[in-house]
């Protein structure tokens, strides 16, 4: 299939999916006018793509993935997949920490410098 019709049924624009081509996570073939040919296959794994940059992972890390990785979710995870899931959660648990301290921080400082008055928070 053509760009756009991967497109359409892929949900990702043109210009991801030639994004994903061009990080080596896609592949085409050339038809003799030049166009990019996608076979059927691309489709679920333009949506694994996008499911995994929704969970967390950058382009960078996805191209490292095993290729188990990209195999039907019915399966479940393989143990790399499974790896990768818990590595990419313990980071975000971090990060959160991180952002947690911090907003303590910040409401301190706003307390300390205006003890009159509450600190305004979205909480």
């Amino acid at each position: 299939m053509n760009i756009g019709e991967l497109s359409r049924r892929s949900g990702a624009s043109a210009r991801s999916i030639r994004h994903y081509e061009k990080s080596g996570l896609l592949v085409s073939r050339r038809r003799s006018n030049g166009y990019r040919y996608f076979d059927p296959e691309a489709v679920p794994r333009i949506r694994h793509i996008v499911r995994m940059i929704g969970l967390g992972f950058s382009l960078e890390e996805i191209v490292t993935f095993s290729p188990c990785m990209f195999t039907a979710e019915a399966k479940g995870l393989c143990p790399e997949a499974l790896a990768a899931h818990q590595e990419k959660l313990a980071d975000i648990e971090r990060q959160l920490s991180e952002l947690e301290a911090r907003r303590a921080r910040l409401v301190e400082t706003l307390v300390q410098a205006a003890p009159s008055r509450e600190p305004r928070s979205k909480s």
